[in-house]
């Protein structure tokens, strides 16, 4: 049974032919890699493009994967690829999504449930200042922040995953986050 199986032993598996086994790691990952697509992309049907691309291109290179990583780590680093071909694609158009389909956002963020009306209304005005300016921020600074504060990545994580030095990570959310607190300064918001 390939549900009591580690990630790195699945992949083996998977290489070995056990079609089973590389289901199992897109279930336990699919959500995950989604999120984090979503969180740079803000597009869901984008999203749902380069998370399905991000498993079709780990499955075409299973046999590639030499396991000095975590499997978590790889298909990061695979979805974070997706992304921004996805972006660069995309370079033509508006660089901001955040007005083109708003419904689709609003899970982005998820309110806490049972508020009164007008605190729901407050909220929902407080997370579209959020999501702008999480927008509005460079690629790769944006998915430093989407990668910290939205997957729970630690830092080391996020370094694999963008093979960047972890002095870098730090550095790139360090400034993301004083870019964020400037531009919700402007609206007379806060970072929580």
């Amino acid at each position: 049974m390939v549900k009591h199986l580690t990630d790195e032993q699945l992949v083996e598996q998977a290489t070995g032919n056990n079609p089973e086994a590389f289901g199992e790691i897109v279930k336990r990952w699919e959500r995950k890699i989604f999120a984090l697509c979503f969180g740079m992309l803000n597009r869901e049907d984008e999203a749902k493009d380069a998370a399905q691309e991000t498993f079709i291109a780990a499955f075409r290179n299973l046999k590639n994967f030499r396991g000095d990583a975590k499997v978590s780590s790889w298909l990061h680093r695979i979805a974070v690829n997706q992304c921004l071909t996805i972006k660069r694609r995309n370079k033509s158009r508006s660089e901001s999504f955040i007005d083109d389909d708003e419904s689709s956002n609003e899970n982005f963020f998820v309110a806490p449930a049972k508020t009164s009306p007008s605190r729901t209304t407050e909220q929902n005005e407080r997370l579209k200042y959020i999501r702008r300016a999480v927008s509005s921020l460079p690629p790769e600074l944006r998915q430093v922040v989407v990668m910290k504060e939205f997957e729970d990545m630690t830092f080391q994580e996020i370094a694999e995953v963008l093979e960047i030095p972890l002095s870098t990570v730090k550095s790139r959310l360090y400034t993301a986050l004083k870019q964020l607190r400037m531009k919700l300064e402007k609206n007379h918001l806060e970072i929580v």
